[in-house]
Protein backbone atom coordinates (compact mmCIF):
# COMPACT_ATOMS: atom_id res chain seq x y z
CA UNK A 1 0.00 0.00 0.00
CA UNK A 2 2.71 2.59 0.94
CA UNK A 3 4.30 1.67 -2.95
CA UNK A 4 1.32 2.27 -4.28
CA UNK A 5 1.03 5.67 -2.34
CA UNK A 6 4.50 6.84 -3.52
CA UNK A 7 3.77 6.30 -7.18
CA UNK A 8 0.47 7.13 -6.66
CA UNK A 9 2.12 10.99 -5.60
CA UNK A 10 4.79 10.68 -8.41
CA UNK A 11 2.03 10.42 -10.94
CA UNK A 12 -0.32 13.09 -9.49
CA UNK A 13 1.92 15.30 -8.16
CA UNK A 14 5.21 15.68 -9.50
CA UNK A 15 4.60 14.81 -13.24
CA UNK A 16 3.01 16.62 -15.55
CA UNK A 17 1.56 16.79 -19.21
CA UNK A 18 5.46 18.07 -19.98
CA UNK A 19 7.57 16.17 -17.74
CA UNK A 20 7.62 12.85 -16.10
CA UNK A 21 10.19 10.98 -13.66
CA UNK A 22 12.78 8.75 -14.71
CA UNK A 23 11.80 4.82 -14.31
CA UNK A 24 14.94 4.02 -12.72
CA UNK A 25 14.25 6.99 -10.09
CA UNK A 26 10.69 5.34 -9.40
CA UNK A 27 12.25 2.28 -9.22
CA UNK A 28 14.51 3.53 -6.71
CA UNK A 29 11.86 4.95 -4.70
CA UNK A 30 9.86 1.90 -4.12
CA UNK A 31 12.79 0.06 -3.37
CA UNK A 32 13.39 2.50 -0.38
CA UNK A 33 9.79 2.69 0.49
CA UNK A 34 9.96 -1.33 0.74
CA UNK A 35 12.97 -1.55 2.51
CA UNK A 36 11.87 1.34 5.28
CA UNK A 37 8.52 -0.03 5.63
CA UNK A 38 9.65 -3.83 6.06
CA UNK A 39 11.73 -2.59 8.39
CA UNK A 40 9.49 -0.61 10.47
CA UNK A 41 7.19 -3.82 10.58
CA UNK A 42 10.49 -6.50 11.27
CA UNK A 43 12.68 -4.38 13.49
CA UNK A 44 10.64 -1.16 15.00
CA UNK A 45 7.55 -3.34 16.26
CA UNK A 46 5.01 -2.45 13.98
CA UNK A 47 4.57 0.14 11.32
CA UNK A 48 3.16 3.42 12.88
CA UNK A 49 3.21 5.78 10.13
CA UNK A 50 3.50 6.73 6.68
CA UNK A 51 3.71 10.01 4.82
CA UNK A 52 5.11 11.64 1.71
CA UNK A 53 5.73 15.37 1.41
CA UNK A 54 6.79 16.64 -2.61
CA UNK A 55 10.11 18.56 -2.30
CA UNK A 56 12.03 20.11 -4.83
CA UNK A 57 14.25 17.52 -5.08
CA UNK A 58 11.99 14.33 -5.29
CA UNK A 59 9.77 12.73 -2.43
CA UNK A 60 10.53 13.54 1.19
CA UNK A 61 9.52 9.64 2.84
CA UNK A 62 8.40 9.83 6.94
CA UNK A 63 7.89 5.97 8.23
CA UNK A 64 7.32 5.88 11.84
CA UNK A 65 7.27 2.32 14.04
CA UNK A 66 6.88 1.48 17.17
CA UNK A 67 10.67 1.40 18.87
CA UNK A 68 13.26 3.78 20.56
CA UNK A 69 15.89 1.39 18.98
CA UNK A 70 18.16 3.33 15.41
CA UNK A 71 19.44 0.57 13.63
CA UNK A 72 23.57 0.95 14.44
CA UNK A 73 24.11 0.90 10.62
CA UNK A 74 21.79 3.94 9.61
CA UNK A 75 24.48 6.27 9.54
CA UNK A 76 26.85 4.24 7.94
CA UNK A 77 28.77 3.97 4.64
CA UNK A 78 26.59 1.69 2.83
CA UNK A 79 28.60 -1.00 2.54
CA UNK A 80 27.01 -4.16 1.20
CA UNK A 81 28.18 -6.78 4.07
CA UNK A 82 30.28 -9.32 3.65
CA UNK A 83 28.97 -12.43 2.46
CA UNK A 84 25.19 -13.36 1.83
CA UNK A 85 23.09 -14.45 5.24
CA UNK A 86 19.71 -13.52 4.19
CA UNK A 87 19.62 -10.01 5.54
CA UNK A 88 21.43 -6.83 6.03
CA UNK A 89 21.12 -5.27 2.96
CA UNK A 90 18.13 -2.98 3.42
CA UNK A 91 20.01 0.16 5.57
CA UNK A 92 23.23 0.04 2.47
CA UNK A 93 20.37 0.16 -0.32
CA UNK A 94 18.51 3.06 1.48
CA UNK A 95 22.13 4.95 2.53
CA UNK A 96 23.12 4.32 -1.13
CA UNK A 97 19.89 5.72 -2.93
CA UNK A 98 18.20 8.40 -0.19
CA UNK A 99 19.57 11.55 0.82
CA UNK A 100 18.90 13.56 3.82
CA UNK A 101 18.50 10.24 6.51
CA UNK A 102 16.74 11.59 9.55
CA UNK A 103 15.84 9.30 12.93
CA UNK A 104 14.16 10.96 15.48
CA UNK A 105 12.75 9.23 18.45
CA UNK A 106 9.62 10.38 20.18
CA UNK A 107 9.28 10.80 23.98
CA UNK A 108 6.24 8.95 24.26
CA UNK A 109 7.83 5.73 22.18
CA UNK A 110 8.80 4.68 19.02
CA UNK A 111 10.94 6.27 16.04
CA UNK A 112 10.49 8.18 12.52
CA UNK A 113 12.52 7.36 9.79
CA UNK A 114 12.85 10.26 7.54
CA UNK A 115 14.59 10.39 4.01
CA UNK A 116 14.92 12.25 0.96
CA UNK A 117 14.24 10.12 -2.63
CA UNK A 118 15.54 11.82 -5.96
CA UNK A 119 13.34 12.11 -8.72
CA UNK A 120 15.05 13.43 -12.10
CA UNK A 121 12.72 14.24 -15.03
CA UNK A 122 12.94 11.84 -18.33
CA UNK A 123 15.32 12.76 -21.21
CA UNK A 124 11.97 11.87 -23.09
CA UNK A 125 8.67 13.82 -22.63
CA UNK A 126 5.47 11.55 -22.11
CA UNK A 127 3.91 9.75 -25.01
CA UNK A 128 2.14 12.72 -27.20
CA UNK A 129 4.30 15.90 -25.37
CA UNK A 130 6.18 17.99 -27.11
CA UNK A 131 5.32 16.13 -30.57
CA UNK A 132 3.77 18.71 -33.91
CA UNK A 133 0.39 18.34 -34.26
Amino acid sequence: MARAQARTVVRERWESASRRAREEDVIDLLLVVSELVANAIRHGEGLAGFDIALTPEGLRLAVRDNSDVVPRVAYGSGALPSGHHGSGYGWPLIIRLAREIEIDTHPEGGKTISVTVPLREASEPPDGAGRPA
